[in-house]
């Protein structure tokens, strides 16, 4: 359905995509995963034109986008594309924002085109919606309101370009339900998207890109499980990370305890693990006798659901859990009570606290 032949990007010297090849199969769930600034998001604005290619050659249906007898626009429709933004028009009714498209751009009479909106408002679950604004609805309902919106366009194609980066996490959820809804349909989809376990569940295949280039192609099961390239290992076996650096001992406890909890919220970890960490803070900076360096990291990881702790400081070797060199070792026993697991290393000059916190 899609061939891609050396795509190329660059902007000025800033090169974005090189020598993109790919075919993507009627029916496929693609998902498109890596870190980011590596042209996932370009590859898919490049696919339907809102981005123009520096070079090479796209096929839709083996027919040459970029041949000059071909009539781009029609062939564009049989694309739809879901932003991180909804791009919503703010003006109109969730009715009018659907059937707005389909009037004017296919011909399709008022009834019709309404007939056919309420049928999608109720597949994304918000027929009660018809009759609403954009700004009476939350994030994710405005997504699904897009979803549906490009659904009313009768596409064969959807492109989905991190539909879930701009909602809060509560909001995720619902989102995901309804793309999967639709990857039961059998529409064929790309989606760039940053949700690891959501991309291994639906895809039929994955792209890990990399460097401007599709690093590594296969199943799901071959880039989660046993990714073959470098990269791909890394990036899969990757951890979320947040790191916070301490130079001083006026440092803002409240400030780093704020940007833990985001990272929290972010991955939608419990009240109980936030609490957990937020006392496993306080308390390993009281065990602190040094603050010209310390760098401390929270870490979630995605693969098995763990979360690690680790506080690294510069200085000589000095075991801060050794309980013999505290007269009230309160503080060592609720970093025990918070955590399965602690253990202390000296590394090239660096003492370093392991934490693996309770879930």
């Amino acid at each position: 359905m899609i061939r891609v032949e050396g795509l190329s990007k660059h902007y000025g010297e800033l090169i974005v995509l090189k020598d993109i090849n790919t075919v993507i199969n009627k029916g496929e769930i693609i998902s498109i995963i890596g870190p980011s600034g590596t042209g996932k998001s370009t590859f898919l604005r490049c696919l339907n034109l809102l981005e123009t290619p520096s070079g090479g050659e796209i096929f839709i249906d083996e027919i040459p986008l970029f041949d000059k007898n071909t009539n781009v626009p029609k062939v564009r429709q049989k694309m739809g594309m879901v932003f991180q933004s909804f791009n919503l028009y703010a003006h109109l009714s969730v009715l009018e924002n659907l059937t707005i498209g389909p009037i004017k751009l296919l011909g399709k009479n008022r009834e019709e085109a309404n007939k056919k909106a309420i049928e999608l408002l109720s597949l994304v679950g918000l027929a009660e919606k018809v009759n609403s604004f954009p700004d009476e609805l939350s994030g994710g309902q405005k997504q699904r309101v897009a979803i549906a919106r490009c659904m009313a366009m009768e596409p064969e194609i959807l492109l989905f370009d991190e539909p879930t980066s701009a909602l809060d996490p509560t909001m995720v959820s619902e989102v995901l339900a309804v793309i999967r809804r639709l990857a039961r349909e059998g529409i064929t989809m790309v989606i760039v998207t940053h949700e690891m376990e959501f991309a291994a569940n639906i895809s039929s295949r994955v792209f890990y890109m990399d460097e401007g280039l599709i690093y590594e192609d296969g199943t799901p099961e071959q880039i989660f499980e046993n990714p073959q390239k470098e990269k791909t290992k890394t990036f899969i076996h990757r951890i979320r990370s947040l790191v916070q650096h301490i130079s001083s001992k006026e440092y803002d406890l409240y400030a780093i305890q704020g940007d833990m909890e985001q990272f929290c919220e972010k991955h939608m970890l419990s009240k109980k693990v936030n609490d957990n960490i937020m006392l496993i803070i306080e308390e390993v900076l009281t065990l602190q006798t040094d603050f010209s360096d310390i760098d401390l990291s929270l870490s979630y990881h995605e693969k098995d659901g763990s979360i690690e702790f680790l506080c690294e400081s510069t200085g000589i070797e000095s075991n801060l859990l050794d309980e013999t060199i505290w007269e009230d070792n309160i503080g060592i026993l609720i970093l025990k009570s918070r955590c399965k697991s602690i253990e202390y290393r000296y590394i090239n000059g660096r003492n370093s606290i392991d934490l693996t916190v309770k879930v």
